[in-house]
């Protein structure tokens, strides 16, 4: 499994959430209704943004996720941190999905992790 780092320069990337102007919204509080309930999610781009959003509001309907990114480890530990206060699982996996080796990867550890798939939101 590779934790190898892309050879992308950083600033041409989206970047840090924390860094963002306007800070993104996607903090509606509702109780959830478990309509994912038992699902597994793996979405591309969740540590930060539109990504991130998905991740914890699928959290909030029950499902446990495969945060996928490329580059912001730090934002890709509080998406987790996020999910895991909705009361579900989350793993972190690091790399590019444009590399088929990596989309592969991603498709065993999430298995691994979680035991299946339900669903995949390539953000």
């Amino acid at each position: 499994m590779s934790d190898t780092v892309p050879m992308i320069h950083e600033d041409a990337l989206p970047g840090h959430e924390s860094k963002l102007t306007p800070e993104p919204q996607w903090q509606p509080r509702y109780k959830g209704s478990d309509r994912l309930a038992g699902k597994v999610a793996i979405i591309t781009g969740a540590d930060s943004g539109i990504g991130r959003a998905v991740a914890a509001l699928y959290a909030r309907e029950g499902a446990d996720i495969a945060i996928v990114y490329l580059l912001e480890e730090d934002d890709a530990q509080e998406t987790k941190r996020i999910v895991e206060a909705e009361g579900r699982k989350a793993i972190t996996i690091r790399g590019d999905i444009g590399e088929r080796a990596f989309a592969d990867e991603i498709v065993a550890r999430t298995i691994e992790a979680f035991g299946k798939i339900d669903v995949v939101v390539n953000n």
